[in-house]
């Protein structure tokens, strides 16, 4: 049997939650897989929340319909809670489910990586008891925004927290065969040179900008699947239209998977939810 074919039965026997587009699952291969850690990078703005609150929802659908029948938790750095948002979504879901969607959400407000560390010790109990299938921590980045100084021992600091998140996190994904996804914001990458220091060889672009995967490759290093959001501004001439109009497309980039390759498909973010063109 060669490597590859390998890696194929081991992804096809992982478990997998729809992202609540047909488009968008193809793309994954068949949905965020459980038992491993997603992340989606992506600028303020672009659809990393609106994909993760869309998530939460279709955890809840039966298997049948690509969801877990399950439980999620919600852990939020940034704020405010997009309360209204979630409950506009609910609404789509609502119908193909027993109970409202929101009494199986969990929220949890988190104010640091400490703060983090010392949540996670209590999802031995409350993941079997909540019957929870989805964990989401959006922003990862937010969590570590003005904590560490830019000097050696602050950084070896920083990187020892990164590994203990992500290590707790990987070992509770796959004791309870859980899907672990996480939002991580951009930086400008100032100067071309500096993408090969910061661990992110491929260039990126998003709104006529170079930028990179926010904590570096000290955190790269952490997840398993990174999946890239970006927007770029189209001239509507392009399509036949007035000169004048600027209209803004959005895609979504499988940036690294162990079991997909690099791919890339527009989406769209629409009253009912994020789904994919074409």
């Amino acid at each position: 049997m060669k490597p590859e074919d390998l890696l194929h039965r081991l992804s096809a026997q992982t478990p997998k939650l729809t992202v609540g587009c047909p488009a968008l699952d193809r793309l994954l291969g068949g949905g965020i897989p459980c038992e491993s850690i997603t992340e989606i990078v992506a600028e303020s703005g672009t659809g990393k929340t609106q994909l993760s609150l869309q998530l939460l929802l279709a955890v809840q659908l039966p298997a049948f319909g690509g969801g877990l029948s399950a439980a999620s938790l919600y852990l939020h750095s940034e704020f405010p809670f997009p309360f209204r948002r979630l409950h506009q979504l609910s609404g789509f879901y609502a119908p193909n489910l027993p109970t409202n969607p929101l009494d199986s959400i969990f929220v949890q407000p988190l104010h640091s990586a400490d703060h983090l560390l010392d949540i996670l010790p209590r999802l031995d109990n409350m993941v079997p008891k909540l019957n929870i299938k989805l964990i989401v921590i959006d922003s990862i980045a937010a969590l570590f925004r003005g904590e560490f100084e830019n000097t050696p021992v602050e950084l070896k600091r920083r990187s020892s927290m990164f590994f203990k998140i992500s290590s707790k996190l990987r070992f509770y994904a796959r004791k309870f065969g859980l899907a672990v996804v996480l939002t991580n914001q951009v930086v400008d990458v100032m100067d071309s040179s500096d993408t090969l220091k910061i661990g992110n060889p491929d260039s990126l672009f998003s709104s006529g900008r170079m930028v990179c995967a926010a904590l570096g490759l000290s955190w790269a290093n952490c997840v398993n699947t990174r999946l890239f959001m970006w927007r770029e501004a189209v001239r509507a001439e392009e399509e036949g239209q007035n000169f004048e109009n600027v209209k803004i497309k959005r895609f979504i980039r499988v940036v690294f998977a162990p079991h997909l390759p690099d791919s890339s498909i527009e989406f769209m973010i629409k009253r009912e939810g994020v789904s994919g063109v074409g």
